[in-house]
């Protein structure tokens, strides 16, 4: 219990902190309001250093060291996160209050708007701090509610309540059935336990098999989890509410609930036991093959889908649901075998893609929440078609060349850093014996350099919009955004570089300690003695 209340300190830093912004952002002064972006930076700040200062503290879950990459990255990637949503709070009614009129605090959202990015961005470390079943239920939820929130709000216009509405209700269905996978997994184990179901199950297949009970509740919970993850078929969703909400929103969309959603798939199929590839140690059948359908499935659907679109946020939607497909031929490869290097570790190559498709997604939504299309009447309309883009590099370079930088990335282009994220699955997949499946991942990623060229070619060789009665395309007056910009074009530079330095850490987060099946001691019989 000790060393679990260690383990949180992280999150109990961020929550406080939470509590704090929420009740700053009601200030009837504009300064201490203006506070609640700063202080949410330094309380991620706190929670990361807590995270690196308690390294050594382990969790007793199947992948013991998962909380401290996974607490690292958190941190890092949000305060990007946390740039890339500036202003999109209270924007109307900070614009009124600076010209005289007085402040509303009903009408203020600031606060809740943070608090519920740090709320989501804590329930995401819980996940990987989870060792037991209802915790990982908890942090999923804590994870997921405030994002239907923050989507509704996003924009004062319909189409934001309307993917709001559209993300919940679908939401309650995932949650729903990876919530009764989990009770089949405590009705098959009788525990909640991640270390007791591991220890269970073990006992369970060396007895003879797997409670088929146990079996079908990581099936319900893997397809309910798909939801988290955008994956077939529960990725319906995904375009619309793209969409529908702000690009900065968008944004922190396409990370956080993906992240959540496979750190708790890893967890839930490391209970079952995992080796590498098609082994009789490997995941049970069901479970494998079902993956290995959604894999494919995910794949081919988000890039052949995402080749259709005009609209760049539903392009980088289905772009968001075939990488989901991609990192999960990395859980299917599984941890390799035992003292397996980098290249050959499934569970390494998933979380250090996640982090690599994390840094590029967010420069691409930086570029589409930087700029803003001025219509005649005055009102402002977000950047979504993809003419809009066209000329960027030229009218300005450094939003141009970070959605160039960032679509050649996300295509896996050497030396970027998603080529270096990418090959690791492939390695991966290929040690794990499953070559039909590698072959679909390359075929798609061919797919997929048609409409990331696209967005390339449109920012770096094609002529500006001249139509003369087209709405003009102005930037937003939020600096952090354009900050959040650059930092991810200097990662998707920088961290292929390093990329050594984060791919030791990934290795290290996907440390695997298997379920062991301990045969008890025979019983020993007294012998009487003999009779005289």
């Amino acid at each position: 219990m000790e060393s679990m209340l260690t383990l949180l300190w992280p999150e109990i830093a961020l929550f406080i902190t939470t509590c704090v912004v929420m009740i700053l952002g009601q200030s009837k002064f504009k300064d201490t309001r203006d506070l609640c972006p700063g202080l949410a930076a330094i309380g991620l700040i706190v929670s990361g250093f807590l995270a690196w200062y308690f390294r050594g503290v382990t969790s007793d879950a199947v992948l013991p060291h998962l909380p401290y990459y996974g607490k690292l990255v958190i941190c890092g990637v949000g305060l990007m996160l946390l740039m890339l949503v500036a202003g999109s709070a209270d924007r109307e009614l900070e614009a009124d209050a600076a010209k005289g009129k007085p402040f509303e605090p009903i009408r203020s959202t600031r606060g809740e708007f943070y608090s519920f990015v740090l709320f989501s961005l804590t329930g995401l470390m819980l996940c990987t701090s989870a060792n037991d079943l209802i915790l990982l239920f908890l942090a999923l939820e804590l994870t997921s509610l405030p994002t239907y929130v923050m989507v509704s709000i996003s924009t004062n216009r319909n189409r934001s309540m309307e993917a709001g509405v559209k993300y919940f209700f679908l939401g309650a269905l995932g949650a729903a059935i990876f919530l009764y996978g989990f009770a089949m997994i405590y009705g098959g184990t009788g525990t909640t336990n991640f270390e007791d179901i591991s220890r269970t199950v073990a006992a369970q297949a060396a007895g003879g098999g797997i409670n088929p009970l146990v079996i079908l509740g990581v099936v319900l919970s893997l397809v309910g989890l798909g939801f988290k993850i955008a994956s077939v078929p529960m990725h319906f969703y995904t375009p619309d509410v793209y969409q529908g909400s702000s690009s900065s929103v968008a944004g922190f969309l396409a990370f956080v609930p993906k992240a959540a959603g496979f750190f708790a798939i890893l967890s839930i199929c490391g209970l079952v036991g995992w080796s590498h590839g098609v082994t009789e140690q490997s995941l049970p059948e069901g479970p494998r093959v079902l993956l290995w359908v959604v894999a494919a499935l995910t794949m081919t659907l988000g890039n052949v889908l995402a080749i259709m679109q005009r609209s760049v946020k539903r392009i980088l939607a289905y772009s968001s649901i075939a990488h989901s497909g991609y990192m999960l031929v990395g859980v299917i490869a599984g941890p390799g075998p035992s003292g397996a290097d980098f290249e050959r570790n499934g569970i390494a190559a998933v979380l250090f893609y996640l982090v690599s498709y994390g840094v590029m997604t967010i420069g691409a939504f930086a570029v589409l929440a930087c700029l803003e299309k001025k219509r005649s009447d005055g009102s402002l309309d977000e950047v979504d078609d993809i003419d809009d883009l066209r000329g960027l590099a030229r009218t300005r370079p450094v939003l141009g060349w970070t959605m160039v930088l960032s679509s050649m990335g996300l295509l896996g282009l050497p030396p970027l850093l998603g080529f270096l994220g990418k090959l690791p699955l492939f390695t991966a997949g290929i040690g794990a014996k499953e070559i039909i499946l590698v072959l679909v991942l390359g075929i798609n990623s061919a797919i997929a350099a048609y409409y990331y060229l696209r967005l390339a070619y449109t920012c770096f060789i094609e002529s500006p919009e001249t139509t003369p009665n087209a709405p003009k395309v102005v930037e937003a007056p939020f600096a952090a955004r354009r900050w959040a910009g650059v930092i991810s074009m200097l990662c998707v530079v920088g961290l292929a570089v390093f990329g050594s330095w984060l791919g030791n850490l990934a290795e290290i987060g996907a440390t695997y300690r298997p379920p062991k099946y301990v045969q008890p001691a025979a019983a020993v019989v007294p012998v009487s003695a003999p009779t005289p």
